[in-house]
């Protein structure tokens, strides 16, 4: 197609505005099918792939595509265009979307292919027949989960269980503003690597709570919360879940959005609620996500509410050890401790500290077997990738496996022949990637050099001396 009508020109731009709209993007490649130009089809309909990989109709305009695709130079010559109905995103398509990858039950099995076009059982079959394999090399093969399982690694997001409401008792207002999610299977066992994070909290907070008598013996006091820092992505939250999981409990996990509100008063009245609902539902890990906004020091804060809430925060800390809060145990997170109010880490209140660092080389190799178990890969050395990767968060690594998918994933659409993931890919996405946490650091630099006050930091400066990053 030699010049572009003015209609496709106005699709392009639209989609150019909204890049996430699946549909419009759809109709903009069925128009330039209809006009002609199938590479370009190809690469419109890949992009929405990328988007939506289960848009059924994503998948039928791909195999319209490949199957009307014409070799270079021949676009627009005669007999290569079809008359076609023009694409309409609320209509089903017309034929059942082919699925590039089996499933271990029914074996490499693809639809019908069309009677001319791309051939999908092939690539099926290229797909489903992995080349053992999968992973070489000397890697360790640490598992996240036990037994064999494979549950998420640090930072990697992991979908929390089905959340369970409020009883109903108390304020009928609030009885079920607040969802507290039941006691799941996650364990520190599930956690990869991390061994010394692991055996901190397991003598500063988890043993004393599973022997209460030998606590009553030497006197030990469950008063106080446990306050987890470090930089972002690398599973701060997953690891609160894991110690719910310990401790089964449920799990409340408290955001800035839970609290605040527009109204005076009523930021407070939230806090309160929140504890109260945790009480209910003792025995239960209260999550604060993000302390830094919930707990800013109060110095800087100029806004009263903001300061009230930090108050209210303050009082429901006060009482974690009476008889009405047995039960509720407080784990907080944040990036920045150092903006936190002092007064929520004296003793008492948040006064437990652990840092949690990016991803030792075990909790690399288990992050990375995670995301990439259920994609097309072979020959993956782990122990070269694992290597490769020091430094990243679990955050990092999950995109460098999502890079590495969609760099394989653009290839098999512009050449029509399906390949499968490989350390080319992977190597590529990680050269790509600059570490998240940098930044981080070099903020906390400064704060280890300059503000370690009564050795509150003294965890950060160990692991920045042995990085030589201080």
């Amino acid at each position: 197609m030699s010049e572009e009508s003015p209609l496709i020109r106005s699709l392009r731009a639209a989609v150019d505005a909204a890049p996430h709209d699946i549909p419009l993007r759809l109709h903009l490649a069925e128009l330039l099918l209809d006009a002609g130009a199938q590479h370009a089809a190809i690469a419109e309909a890949a992009v929405a792939l990328q988007h939506a990989p289960g848009d059924a109709g994503a998948r039928a305009l791909m195999t319209r595509a490949m199957g009307a695709a014409v070799p270079a130079g021949t676009e627009g010559t005669e007999g290569t265009k079809e008359t076609r109905t023009p694409y309409d995103p609320t209509e089903p398509p017309s034929a059942p979307a082919p699925a590039l990858v089996p499933t271990p039950e029914t074996g490499p099995s693809a639809p019908e292919e069309p009677a001319t076009g791309f051939d999908w059982r092939a690539a099926a079959d290229q797909v489903g027949d992995v080349i053992p394999p999968r992973f070489i090399g000397g890697g360790t093969g640490v598992g996240i989960g036990t037994g064999g399982e494979t549950e998420p690694g640090p930072g990697t997001g992991a979908a929390p269980e089905a959340p369970l409401a409020a009883d109903g008792t108390g304020d009928p207002a609030n009885a079920s503003a607040w969802d507290v999610d039941a006691p799941g299977t996650l364990r520190l066992a599930d956690v990869g690597g991390m061994r010394e994070v692991k055996e901190r909290l397991e003598a500063a907070f988890l043993a004393p709570m599973r022997n209460p008598e030998l606590r009553k013996l030497y006197g030990k006091s469950l008063r106080g919360g446990l306050l987890l820092y470090g930089p972002p992505g690398c599973g701060k939250t997953f690891i609160a879940r894991a110690i719910a999981g310990e401790l089964g409990a449920n799990f409340l996990s408290v955001s800035i959005d839970d609290v605040l509100d527009m109204w005076i008063g009523n930021s407070e009245r939230n806090m309160h609620e929140i504890f109260r609902t945790a009480r209910r539902k003792a025995p239960c890990v209260v999550f604060l996500d993000e302390l830094d906004a919930l707990g800013a020091k109060r110095s800087r804060t100029q806004h009263s509410g903001l300061r009230n809430t930090v108050n209210q925060l303050l009082s429901e800390l006060d009482g974690i050890d009476s008889a009405a809060n047995e039960g509720v145990f407080v784990l907080a997170a944040t990036n920045v401790p150092w903006d936190v109010d002092i007064a929520l880490r004296r003793p008492g209140r948040l006064d437990r500290t652990l840092l949690v660092l990016p991803p030792d080389a075990p909790a690399r190799e288990a992050i990375l077997r995670y995301h990439l178990r259920e994609r097309p890969v072979e020959n993956v050395d782990l122990g070269k990738l694992v290597k490769a990767t020091d430094g990243l968060s679990g955050a990092d690594l999950a995109h460098v496996c999502e890079a590495a998918a969609e760099s394989a994933l653009l290839d098999s659409a512009r050449t029509g022949t399906v390949r499968m993931i490989g350390m080319k890919d992977l190597l590529s996405a990680v050269k790509q990637i600059v570490p998240s946490t940098e930044p981080w650091f070099a903020a906390a630099r400064n704060v280890a050099m300059y503000a370690n006050d009564g050795g509150m930091y003294d965890d950060l400066v160990t692991y920045l001396k042995k990085k030589r990053k201080l």
